[in-house]
């Protein structure tokens, strides 16, 4: 999959047009953008601009119903009404409690010994953990957040010395990459985006970067919304000058690393939504797939709710001859605080009672255990407990009780480690060969077996760990480095053979230590010896001579 050739090459692909409405869609509902809400759900112009879309929505029926849309935000505000759709933000709320899920914690990467020696193992970690510092942690989170809400991402291995003295990563949304795949792996990738206009807005400017093992080769194009245009010079572009200094005639540039510099991060496999496309069976599955007309229906829910208090404001009704009027074409008024009024003497008597209240009732209960169901639905069809998301309130619980009310959210914490694990050594991997290649990082072994390791999501309660040590140690049915382990989960071999090393010596310096005279008050040392034992008796003569005395009682007896 080189770069594409000149001329009216549609772009992005048309392969990729299901899978890219349905994450502009998902974007929508990330970014909680009314308008882009209605601007998905109002037409299917996304879905209808390629024919492999358009044959695939015109037999899946997914977005029309009898030709109407079915959807809360896609319908039009009725004429003369302001248009007053509320957003309930519930879907931000689910990709951020994924990436804290996972990334509240950095997790614990090591070498494996048995892949290189000891000292370069030990160099080789430290490097890894600075590779994850905070900025390396906050990447990654920010890539996990993003592949919850659009089902996928790519992370990007860059250097530039002049910045930074390691190399770090950059993230790049699922559809800013054309992937090739081969037997699911990524092959090589195509990364996209649109440069700032030069003259005329209706050109669009566009730099490829094919990705391939051990080169990358940039393109510029100038074309269209639609089309990608013709290739451009790089020096034609302000944006792509400096590219033209670090590539060959035709473009390329070697990186000296036999790898891919992009590695795709998926959320979780499979997705349901795309069965039977070409080429989107390796990308991931939202979080919110399949969801979608369910927050649609919490917020027509939660604008009902606020409709109700809108047209739940007291009204109150007078008769015209109630009004104060300031003269003939001046209008009238009536005054709500004037406490004293002089009823008319009407022919008919007059209303006994003229003026009228309007309060309509506000259903809060009806709208709010409505909004709570839909709510909790949601969140347990993406795969969360609703105690994630504090709807259990603010108790204080024992470790074991928030675990079983966390089990769903914890489950898919899990599932999504299967998924992030292999993605974050096959990039950390990928990163100890640039910083050896390009930064010149000494004691990196790239060669090394690397193994990740997440924290505990709950971490147990110090009083029930110590309840539980202390019993199988009455028991002795355990030994003092399962005790220093079960304390310490994650420490290793070494460190939890070097606190049993520290707890038996200090057990040791306890035994050996001389035992101190009970009925001593301290008042012996200021004292002489003759004072202390006056009839020059040793001490301890007169208790041996006591137990024989006892012995040969005993032997008597």
């Amino acid at each position: 999959m080189p770069l594409p050739p000149s001329g009216q090459t549609p772009w992005p692909p048309p392969q990729l047009a299901v899978p890219h409405a349905d994450m502009d869609m998902w974007r929508a509902w990330y970014a909680g953008d009314p308008g882009h809400l209605a601007a998905v759900y109002g037409s299917t112009a996304p879905y209808m601009r390629h024919g492999l879309a358009r044959e695939f929505f015109e037999a899946d029926k997914r977005r029309l119903l009898n030709g109407e849309p079915r959807m809360f935000w896609g319908q039009d505000p009725a004429p003369g009404q302001q248009a007053a759709k509320l957003h309930v933000p519930i879907a931000g709320d689910i990709a951020e409690m994924s990436a804290n899920l996972l990334w509240s914690e950095v997790p614990q990467v090591t070498v494996d010994v048995d892949s290189t020696d000891r000292a370069t193992a030990v160099s080789t970690t430290a490097q890894i953990g600075r590779y994850l510092d905070d900025r390396g942690h906050a990447k990654m989170r920010e890539a996990s957040e993003l592949t919850a809400g659009l089902s996928n991402c790519y992370l990007r291995v860059v250097w530039d010395t002049s910045l930074r003295p390691r190399p770090w990563t950059d993230v790049i949304p699922a559809d800013g990459v054309v992937p090739e795949w081969r037997w699911g792996v990524l092959a090589s990738a195509i990364v996209w985006r649109e440069l700032a206009p030069t003259s005329a807005e209706s050109e669009v400017w566009r730099l490829l970067e094919y990705h391939e093992p051990g080169t990358i080769q940039y393109g510029v194009y100038k074309g269209s919304q639609d089309t990608l245009g013709m290739l451009q010079d790089l020096v034609d572009h302000p944006d792509t000058e400096y590219l033209a200094k670090r590539t060959d005639s035709q473009g390329r540039q070697a990186t000296g690393i036999d790898r891919l510099l992009i590695t795709h991060l998926p959320n979780m496999l499979p997705n349901r939504m795309w069965d039977g496309l070409p080429g989107t069976a390796p990308l991931g599955r939202s979080d919110y797939a399949g969801i979608e007309p369910l927050m649609d229906a919490l917020d027509e829910s939660w604008t009902s709710w606020m409709r109700d208090l809108r047209l739940g404001k007291a009204m109150v009704i007078v008769p015209q001859t109630m009004l104060d009027t300031d003269g003939p074409g001046s209008g009238a008024t009536f005054d709500l605080d004037r406490e004293l009024r002089v009823a008319l003497n009407m022919l008919d008597g007059g209303d006994r009672d003229p003026i009228t209240q309007v309060q309509f009732k506000i259903r809060v209960e009806e709208h709010e255990r409505t909004c709570k169901a839909l709510r909790r639905q949601i969140l347990s069809s993406a795969g969360y407990s609703a105690q994630s998301f504090g709807e259990e309130g603010s108790v204080a619980v024992t470790a074991t009780e928030v675990a079983a009310r966390k089990e769903e959210s914890l489950t898919t914490r899990g599932t999504k480690i299967l998924y992030q694990r292999p993605a974050l050594l096959e990039h950390l991997t990928t990163m100890m060969m640039v910083d050896v290649r390009h930064c010149g990082a000494k004691g990196v072994d790239p060669a090394a077996e690397l193994t990740a390791t997440w924290p505990q999501a709950v971490q147990p309660d110090p009083e029930a760990t110590a309840r539980t040590l202390s019993l199988l140690d009455s028991a002795g049915a355990i030994s003092t480095f399962m005790k220093v382990k079960m304390r310490e989960p994650s420490w290793d071999d070494a460190e939890v053979l070097a606190e049993v090393r520290r707890i038996r010596d200090d057990q040791r310096s306890v035994s050996l230590a001389p035992a101190e005279d009970p009925f001593n008050d301290g008042d012996a040392e200021n004292s002489n010896d003759s004072d202390a034992n006056p009839d020059g008796v040793e001490a301890g003569a007169d208790e041996g001579q006591d137990e024989e005395a006892r012995g040969e009682v005993a032997e008597a007896a």
